[in-house]
Formats: C-alpha cells, structure tokens, sequence
C-alpha cells in the first residue's frame, strides 16, 4: 500500500529576511498612464508632543531601483535612516517633507493634520515637478483627499501652492514595506521629525525629547505628571489621563541658556519666533522652503543663530517643508 505523499509546505521568506521594497507597484500605475507617482508616509501620528510629519518622494518612468539598503523607516537604525537620506534625495524625481505642528493638530484634528503636512509637502514637489497624477498612501484610509467641508474651513486648511484638484490617491496597507517610494518617503519623515524633536529637547529638557521623539516612554509621561504641558504638547489630548497623574497648574517653560533672567529669555524668544516667522514668509514668496532641523544645512535658506529654541517652535508651527530637485 502506497503511503500518500504530503503536501510541500510553502517556503517562508524568513531565512533570506523580509522582503525588500521595489517600484513594482510604482511602474504598474506609470504603466497605466500616470506620468509622476509620489509615493507619501507620515511619522508621528502617536506621538504626545511635536509635529505631525508628511514625507513624499516623486518617480516617473526613468527612475532607476532605489538606493542600497533603503527599506520601511521602522526597520532601520537611526544611524542607517540618517546614511541614506543623501542617496534618497538624490533618487528621486523631487522630494519633500511637511509638517503640521501641534496647535494645528489640536484645531483640525490628526487626520485633519495630516492632510495638512501632506498637502504642504505636495506644494514644495509641485514647485519642482509640477502636478502629481498618482499618490501612493500608506495604510488602507486615504487622508490626503479632502472631504466636503465648509466655507471657514476650507479657508483654514487651504495650503498656498498645493494642488487646487486633489491628485488620486492609491492606497496600499504596509506600502512601506513593499514600495521604493513610500519607504524612501518615510526614511526622509522620520529623520527630518527626529532632528527637530532632538533640537526641541535643547528648549525643553526635562521631557527627553531628544530620546523619546514627543511619544510616550516612562520619561515623558513622567515629566508631564510633574510639570504639565509644554507648547509643543499636543493639548487637546487628554495627557492627563495618559500620564496617569494630575498636571501641573501652569505650562512648562523653556530652560533659560547662559543665565538669562526669565524676563530677557521671554524677550529673546518672542523676538526670535518673529525673525523667523518673518524669514518663512519671504522664502516662500521667493519659492524658498525654509527649515529648522534639515539632514543637509547647506541647501536650506540661513535664518541666523538661534540660542533660545524660538526657531524650532516656529518651524513646528509654521508646518513648513523642504524640497530638492
């Protein structure tokens, strides 16, 4: 009697890693017509404190394979993030990365948020590129297209620069594992965030931003138990509640630098935020992006020193990114 052979057991991609991502799905839609694909991925949607951060890179049909190890930005090291950032931006056909800072997040919600630092992002490549046909969007919710809404907060959300027609949108769940841009576009989100919380965390010490990048590690919840919110906290989130203690009475302030009275370090940052806030309006009525922490220092418009922290609260707030061609 002959023994019924059993059936070959798949063989699992585990011995030889997960899977790099390609522009298979990428030249599937240039294929199809479209002439620019961009693929999109956001880093700090969790987060307690800090922006929200959009990344986008644009491909056409020339684009060749991605840079060597480029893979899903949660997969690398920082150390390995921040290495490729050079070679990605050289890849691709334009990139960008927007913001949408705490306040904005707190007024329009984070899905409204996102929407915001996508779109943001999207009028930086345009500026290069002109008009994406195709969005790649990780995930399976598109929250780049925009809703009906009304007349006021239309206006709210307008971005100058963006797309007047929404670009369609493609969306795909794990897209940055599987997809060259949207993994080039998180790699570039998160390195971008990453420094600016580091930076953040010069301000504002004692919630080791520098270590945690705004989420919630024991650390910060701790900081926030002893000494409330910051500016930068998101504050329409119950941070009570998730500290697990009560708040303190009143907001945390910026660490002073050099000694400085209270009175002169609230002086110098109030005059510093000006100087920048003024310094982001000229760059974009010159098609210039301006930007505080940035991986290449070199291609970003010099806003001058800053000793208080008042440039990275500006640059959260005025949810501005940055482009290369």
């Amino acid at each position: 009697m002959t023994t019924p052979r059993r059936p070959t057991p798949p063989r699992s991609r585990a011995a030889g890693g997960p899977r790099k991502p390609t522009l298979r799905h990428e030249r599937a839609i240039l294929g199809s017509g479209a002439r620019l694909v961009a693929g999109m991925d956001e880093v700090g949607r969790g987060a307690l404190a800090g922006p929200v951060s959009v990344g986008v890179v644009v491909v056409d049909a020339a684009t060749r394979t991605a840079p060597q190890g480029l893979a899903d930005s949660k997969l690398l090291t920082p150390a390995a993030r921040e290495t490729l950032v050079p070679a990605v931006q050289r890849w691709g056909v334009a990139w960008a990365v927007g913001h949408a800072g705490p306040a904005e997040i707190d007024a329009h919600g984070i899905v409204g948020a996102l929407r915001l630092a996508g779109r943001r992002a999207l009028a930086q490549v345009r500026r290069v590129c002109g008009d994406v046909d195709v969005v790649l969007l990780d995930g399976s919710h598109d929250w780049l297209s925009r809703r009906e809404v009304d007349l006021f907060e239309a206006a709210e959300l307008d971005v100058a620069g963006a797309p007047e027609t929404d670009p369609a949108v493609r969306t795909l769940v794990k897209a940055d594992l599987q997809c060259s841009s949207v993994a080039a576009a998180s790699v570039l989100a998160k390195v971008e965030r990453d420094m600016l919380l580091t930076r953040l965390a010069r301000q504002y010490p004692t919630y080791a931003w520098d270590q945690n990048k705004g989420y919630s590690a024991p650390a910060h919840l701790e900081a926030l138990r002893r000494h409330g919110t910051t500016p930068q906290h998101r504050r329409s989130w119950n941070l009570k509640a998730i500290s697990g203690g009560q708040e303190a009475a009143e907001t945390a302030a910026p660490t002073p630098e050099g000694g400085a009275t209270e009175a002169a370090t609230e002086a110098a940052t109030e005059a510093a935020a000006a100087e920048v806030v003024e310094a982001f309006e000229a760059a974009v009525a010159q098609s210039l992006v301006p930007e505080g922490p940035v991986p290449d220092e070199a291609a970003s418009p010099q806003v001058g020193p800053d000793t208080t922290g008042a440039a990275d609260d500006a640059a959260v707030g005025s949810g501005g990114g940055r482009m290369t061609s």
